[in-house]
């Protein structure tokens, strides 16, 4: 599933990867699935998407200063990417990265996302610790936030709230239009 949204964007949100039923259907990151319902609505409530989201890759969503990719690039087994697809993986977000011309912060959406991003960036995962709501600072201006995946299982168990999501979003918009 190809990234979504604008090279120029100075927001990078980093996702697991595509999922079966929403976007390896669609061809859209988090389109199709009840993160993408969670995701786009907070895009669209701080001003980082506008239009409509209906679930489809034609409904005429646009992203704002935004671009979404992923960790992994294909759908795993059991929606767990093995260590080796990872790695596979790596060079496709290193890309990504590289060609965010205005790039000043990076959302990780969960652990693997973290991680992923860290080896991207050739940082150390030892000196940026994964934590829900932390915003790290990588160097040259530029920074990465972690939340917990926005999926329907972290959201029904209570581990992400709408409420902790939007509070990252807070923290993002607050830096980049500080």
């Amino acid at each position: 599933v190809p990234s979504f949204g604008n090279s120029s964007a100075r927001l990078l949100i980093v996702g697991l990867a595509p999922g079966l039923r929403g976007a390896n259907r669609t061809g859209r990151p988090f389109t199709g699935d009840y993160a993408g319902e969670l995701l786009y609505g907070t895009l669209l409530e701080f001003g980082f998407a506008r239009g409509t989201y209906a679930a489809r890759p034609d409904d005429g969503l646009s992203l704002v200063d935004c671009m979404i990719t992923n960790a992994v690039r294909c759908v795993p087994p059991q929606n767990k990417p093995t260590p080796a697809e990872i790695a596979t993986c790596r060079p496709f977000l290193e890309n990504r990265i590289g060609a965010q011309s205005n790039l000043a912060v990076i959302l990780a959406l969960g652990r693997i996302a973290h991680d992923q991003t860290l080896a991207a960036l050739g940082l150390r995962k030892s000196a940026f610790t994964f934590a829900h709501g932390a915003m790290h600072e990588l160097g040259d201006g530029r920074a990465m936030a972690d939340s917990f995946h926005c999926s329907r299982y972290n959201t029904n168990t209570g581990r992400l709230t709408t409420d902790m999501f939007r509070a990252v979003f807070a923290r993002i918009r607050a830096r980049l239009d500080g």
